[in-house]
């Protein structure tokens, strides 16, 4: 339980650190960028991955690429949401993420969907419509559109990322190997990136990404521990973390940084706790009302 909850702080951290970057004048792209440094030096010490067979890499060289991409591309979108949207939304769409690849472990993987599933997934659209929602007077902003495309970036990204690494997983290939070569292509990918614009590296943005860095890193590391110590329960891991990080996001968003939720927007984070409940304990629930009833 204890590395659980500190995966769960240092995501909410992550979430922290880039909604300040504006304000200690913290360049995202760089401090994404520097990310991937430590984050590949931190694999290497902590994780050791397997690279005396590269070949065995070749295969999955499509899904490398992929992830690539992608682990930059939304990283970046997460810190806009965050500056742009704020904490508590942001969150709650990085963690409703996760029912794309649940939809995909029946659409691609064939997995059976039985009824939790399927009322998961529907409340999960539920509540990402909730979180979109806007009130009359802020649909007048002009910076709508961009806020739900933000929102939509970080659920179809991270939803996508996940999709990724469990098309990976099969492969058999090892999880710290297929981490280091995804790091160190997001890193190289982000450092072109940066170079191409001829950008003025800045300390605040060194600083931030050494930060992010290790955040990032410990919440990964913490998560696989979390794992570990409790093999015999995996539910409980991937409820507690997406559950707790919902939770702790809105706390953290509503006392810390004072962000205003209208109450279908509090309603949404409320279906997307019951949505996560109803995919990973259906089971227990069913029984629960039956034995009540």
């Amino acid at each position: 339980m204890v590395y659980l909850a500190a995966s769960i702080v240092c995501s909410v951290l992550v979430s922290v650190l880039l909604k300040i970057a504006r304000g200690q004048n913290i360049p995202i792209a760089q401090a994404v960028a520097v990310n991937y440094i430590v984050a590949v030096v931190l694999t290497m010490l902590v994780l050791k991955p397997d690279l005396s067979n590269p070949a065995a890499f070749l295969p999955t060289w499509w899904l490398f690429a992929a992830l690539g991409v992608l682990l930059p591309s939304v990283f970046v979108i997460m810190g806009k949401a965050v500056d742009t949207v704020g904490i508590v939304k942001s969150d709650a769409a990085q963690r409703l993420s996760l029912f794309l690849p649940v939809a995909a472990s029946f659409v691609i993987f064939g997995e059976t969907l039985n009824e939790g599933r399927l009322t998961g997934i529907v409340l999960a659209f539920a509540a990402l419509f909730c979180l979109l929602w806007k009130s009359e007077k802020t649909k007048k902003n002009a910076k709508l559109p961009q806020q739900i495309g933000l929102l939509l970036g970080v659920w179809a990204g991270y939803g996508v990322i996940d999709i990724l690494f469990k098309q990976l997983a099969k492969s058999g290939t090892a999880f710290s190997g297929n981490l280091l070569i995804a790091f160190c292509l997001a890193g190289i990918l982000m450092f072109g990136y940066l170079f191409a614009k001829s950008t003025k590296w800045t300390k605040e943005g060194i600083i931030g990404g050494i930060l992010l860095g290790g955040l990032n890193f410990l919440n990964i590391v913490t998560y696989i521990s979390a794992h570990q110590a409790m093999s015999d329960n995996p539910t409980m891991v991937f409820a507690g973390m997406n559950m707790g990080v919902i939770v702790l996001g809105t706390l953290v968003g509503a006392l810390a940084f004072k962000e205003k939720i209208s109450n279908i927007n509090a309603a949404g984070i409320s279906v997307a706790l019951a949505a996560i409940a109803c995919l990973f304990y259906w089971e227990e629930m069913r029984a629960w009302f039956d034995h009540l009833f």
